[in-house]
């Protein structure tokens, strides 16, 4: 498949997770802020919309998984090749890959879960989460994330932020899936109170296009929490919702939500 170059741009310089501050992410044993996995594989899906257009963010199925650091300002190499109707994906920086995944679309689409499935809860005040541990991460705990309006101006920003070059996003009015992701990103960090995390990798199925001007939402339940070489990690199952009431993709997101470096 033909290629796709970004130039990686730091969208969370500000963001309340340090991981993507360059003081604090070098502490880290990193060599600046860490560009957000939900970005990268923002460039990631530019080779399937580029392959299926519309259809893949309709009903198309994904993974992702981030293995090394992507920085501001470098060059991401993102190729596919293409077997069997899926696509293999990967993004190189440094001379190195950072980036795995995979992409397809299913002959039929996949049936969308019981909104009921996945309940609302009320998002804690900032000041009043409480502090993510193995109890309050506990398998079956619910998350939630504040309603995000994906305004226009909200939806081109996104687009100029990933550098996205297709066109479908604006001339149809549809909000990126990069931007849809970051919603299970909020359910966590709004949820629980954090020190630097990182977000390591995705799963994610499409049930329908995310329309600029409806609000977004994520609930999610927690699946696992575990300890991994020193890092706590925690997986949970979301549902992200556009006004409430219309499934727009199941993911299945995972994350060190407190890395070995805060005990050393």
């Amino acid at each position: 498949m033909t290629g796709y170059r970004v130039r990686a741009y730091n969208t969370a310089h500000g963001s309340e997770n340090k991981i993507h501050d360059d003081s604090v992410a070098r502490r880290f044993g990193f060599s600046g802020g860490l560009v957000p996995g939900v970005d990268v594989y923002a460039y990631m899906m530019h080779l399937p919309v580029a392959r299926w257009g519309r259809a893949f963010l309709e009903q198309g199925a994904a993974e992702c998984r981030f293995t090394r650091p992507v920085y501001d300002g470098e060059t991401a190499e993102v190729s596919g090749s293409e077997t069997a109707g899926s696509i293999a994906i990967e993004v190189r920086c440094r001379d190195a890959s950072c980036a795995t995944g995979s992409a397809y679309l299913p002959a039929q689409p996949a049936a969308p879960p019981a909104i009921e499935d996945f309940p609302a809860k009320t998002v804690p005040k900032a000041e009043e989460r409480p502090v993510a541990s193995p109890a309050t991460l506990a398998v079956g705990a619910v998350l939630c994330s504040l309603p995000l309006q994906a305004s226009e101006a909200f939806a081109a920003q996104y687009l100029r932020d990933v550098r996205e070059t297709d066109e479908l996003y604006s001339r149809e009015g549809l909000v990126h899936p990069g931007a849809v992701l970051r919603t299970c990103n909020h359910a966590l960090l709004q949820s629980v109170r954090l020190g630097p995390w990182i977000h390591v990798g995705s799963r994610v199925q499409n049930f329908g296009v995310a329309r600029v001007g409806e609000t977004l939402a994520a609930r999610a339940r927690v699946t696992e929490n575990y300890e991994r070489k020193g890092h706590l990690y925690v997986e949970f199952d979301a549902l992200v919702v556009a006004a409430g009431a219309r499934p727009l993709a199941r993911v299945q997101h995972t994350a060190i939500y407190r890395p070995r470096q805060m005990a050393e």
